[in-house]
């Protein structure tokens, strides 16, 4: 494997945690809406990763995070009884989602802890290379 696979590596981690940032995001920015039935509540989305373990086999390709994709939470959302909300149905329940802004908040911080690290693998790599190309001279 060549020393250059490394940025594709931390290339891939830095897109998968900004994937994860970007569902934070819209977690907490939803964490409070309301709908007025339970097919319309927003749901907590989560992303799903997996090593490349395929790439592993061929020893000219770098492994590194694969996004499978976003799944919604299944977790029931919450329901309030407001008679006087605008949003009510019909027997006067509000619906909130399924978001805890605790675990967001938590997750936020983890995923901004793995992209700066992702940024420092960048360059500390960058670096090293620098520094055997000046050994050149």
């Amino acid at each position: 494997m060549s020393a250059l696979h490394i940025f594709d590596i931390a290339g891939s981690g830095m897109k998968a945690q900004n994937l994860r940032l970007n569902l934070v995001a819209s977690n907490i920015a939803n964490a409070n809406s309301v709908s007025s039935s339970l097919g319309q509540v927003y749901k907590s989305r989560q992303p799903v990763f997996a090593a490349e373990l395929n790439n592993l086999l061929d020893k000219n390709k770098a492994a590194g995070v694969d996004v499978l994709g976003v799944v919604e939470s299944q977790a029931p959302p919450v329901m309030e009884y407001a008679p006087n909300h605008p949003m009510a149905d019909e027997l006067g329940y509000i619906y909130k989602p399924n978001v805890n802004t605790v675990e967001e908040m938590a997750n936020m911080m983890s995923a901004s802890r793995a992209y700066e690290n992702s940024v420092e693998v960048l360059n500390t790599a960058k670096n090293l290379m620098l520094q055997t190309l000046k050994m050149g001279q």
